[in-house]
């Protein structure tokens, strides 16, 4: 067996869990507008995006897993679970452990969904943005691709996707607290 499997493993895993945790965030913020209102939504919209969250997860975990197993920095578990436990890049990996911890709640609450109030299910779930660039900061300053010609340019399409589909978001969501709220017409009496 090759001695670097467990490295390479851990390379293509956290790049895989990247990408998908960039699925998970555009298509929740397709699913938070009015392209596909609520009352017409397919349910598969959002078996997809729950899909797309296990995905995540399944491959973070094997990521971190596979960063234990590797003998060529020595991760222990306290180091991939414990942010700045780390000795190697400590501030980079700190980066990945909460994104980890970031990506754990959102799924997490969302698997408890019905047992959360809305706000409190909303608050959890708005850690989704800073946890994906937490991620992102992780994956450019402890990745060993990050240099590579094809990590960098799949970087800034999935950073400007998810910038693009996040401004629109906000600009939507301001449009519509801009909007008067009119009331309903008065009924007209006949005398």
């Amino acid at each position: 067996m090759n001695e670097q499997i467990w490295w390479h493993l851990a390379r293509a895993s956290g790049i895989v869990a990247w990408l998908a945790l960039t699925a998970l965030v555009l298509w929740g913020i397709v699913l938070a507008t009015d392209l596909f209102p609520e009352h017409r939504r397919p349910a598969w919209l959002l078996a997809a995006h729950r899909w797309l969250g296990a995905l995540t997860v399944g491959f973070m975990g094997v990521h971190v897993a596979a960063l234990v197993a590797d003998s060529f920095v020595s991760f222990g578990l306290s180091d991939v679970l414990v942010p700045f436990a780390s000795d190697w890049k400590p501030g980079a990996v700190a980066l990945g452990v909460f994104a980890m911890w970031g990506v754990i709640a959102v799924e997490v609450s969302s698997l408890a969904k019905r047992r959360l109030s809305r706000r409190a299910w909303r608050a959890i779930h708005l850690t989704s943005y800073p946890t994906y660039w937490l991620a992102g900061l992780h994956g450019t300053f402890a990745g060993t691709d990050a240099t590579s010609l094809l990590y960098v340019s799949t970087s800034i399409v999935t950073l400007g996707a998810v910038l693009f589909a996040t401004l629109y978001r906000v600009l939507h969501t301001k449009r519509q607290l801009r909007e008067p709220q009119t009331a309903p017409p008065e009924p007209v009496h006949s005398a």
